[in-house]
């Protein structure tokens, strides 16, 4: 029997904004690959005009672009067939969380990296934090912008090294002033609105978060340092490991669009305590919900499947006794509830899902999450595939 191919390595260079520099010191990394003699090819690079990071490709063997045509234009997008057939050591592609175009063979650009792993090719890729799928809910609040293009959590957790490429908000305000980043038309909208100081400084928090999160992740289940700073902080992370916990975590599952909000937040909290996640929808005995109530219910119990959450229908007639059954037998310490809208169920309809459930889960902790945001009715779970 033949041997199966080591899968290749994935490294990704971690920013907070456009500009920050991951780009460059993916390409600058790239450049000291070839020079080592690395057989190394570029997949795709997005240049946006940016002529010092433009001048980092040179020399580096670019695979053409395949060209689709879609309702009458033609986009380009990377040839993740013709790198498999070239079959480079290593490869370098931009914009990790892109959406393909209808008609490409995979539909994020992350599946494709996937193919390349796969196939034993080491990639080199780029991100911002906001297309994490568990901060979608935190950038909303920072920005006013839901982020469509999302990378499950899962997927950076498999990583084989992060590299966070940090800036100082006030240093990048400066680059796109001088018409670093943008042109100056562009970067003067960029400044009247995503650009704003506050907002780079809470979405950069975020990011050196993550960074702590990602050092322990990789301490407690591989034990190996795979995560670096640069130039944050270039001290070594501490070798001891943190034993994983016992806690266990458990999602109820509704047709509310609140929902999405919850199963995010539970998988993060999921993530932090090195805790296994369930997702539980109760479906009544007599169940008089409304086709587009079990499709919202379906959607969000696929949204969990595809957060690498364990997701299950079960069938009961009182809701909040079948789900504290349930959490109890699985050895659950954290329930997660959404608090339904004061317009949307009747007060004693409120107090039979959240306060029975406080009441007959009283040994474990029951979190009740408010959706603390601008309600739409676009609000609803992107599928990551």
């Amino acid at each position: 029997m033949a041997e199966r191919q080591p899968s290749g390595k994935l490294k990704i260079y971690l920013g907070y904004a456009a500009g920050v520099g991951k780009t460059y010191q993916m390409l600058e990394e790239a450049q000291e690959m070839k020079r080592q003699g690395r057989d190394i090819v570029i997949g795709y690079f997005e240049p946006h005009g940016r002529k010092d990071t433009i001048s980092r490709t040179e020399g580096l063997e670019n695979i053409p672009r395949r060209r689709i045509d879609y309702r009458g234009t033609v986009f380009e997008e990377m040839d993740t067939d013709a790198i498999l057939a070239r079959h480079p050591e290593v490869c370098v592609v931009d914009e990790f969380p892109h959406t393909n175009v209808p008609g490409s063979t995979r539909v994020k650009r992350w599946q494709d990296v996937q193919a390349l792993l796969e196939a034993g090719i080491d990639v080199l890729t780029t991100m911002n934090i906001q297309h994490l799928e568990s901060l979608n809910d935190q950038v909303w609040q920072i920005t006013g912008i839901r982020v469509r293009e999302t990378i499950p959590d899962w997927v950076m957790q498999q990583a084989d090294q992060v590299v966070m490429v940090d800036l100082t908000p006030r240093a990048l305000l400066n680059r796109l002033a001088r018409g670093v980043v943008y042109s100056p038309e562009k970067a003067q909208k960029a400044i009247e609105n995503f650009f704003q100081e506050s907002t780079l400084v809470a979405l950069r928090e975020l990011a050196l978060r993550q960074t702590a999160h990602e050092v322990e992740i990789r301490q407690v289940d591989y034990e190996s340092p795979g995560f670096q700073t640069a130039p944050v902080n270039g001290d070594e992370a501490d070798p001891g490991a943190t034993p994983r916990t016992s806690d266990r975590i458990l999602i109820h599952v509704t047709g509310d669009p609140s929902t999405a909000m919850l199963i995010r937040r539970g998988k993060r909290v999921a993530d932090y305590l090195h805790a296994d996640c369930f997702a539980v929808a109760i479906s009544p005995d007599n169940d008089s919900r409304d086709a587009a109530e079990r499709e919202a219910v379906e959607r969000h119990l696929n949204f969990a499947r595809n957060l690498h959450i364990e997701a299950r229908m079960l069938q009961g007639g009182d809701v909040a006794k079948t789900l504290v059954e349930f959490a109890r037998l699985n050895g659950v310490t954290h329930l997660f509830l959404a608090r339904p809208r004061q317009s949307q169920w009747p007060s004693a309809f409120r107090k039979t899902i959240v306060q029975q459930v406080v009441r007959l889960a009283s040994d474990m902790q029951v979190i009740i999450a408010a959706d603390r945001g601008r309600s739409h009715p676009s609000d609803r779970p992107q599928p990551t595939q």
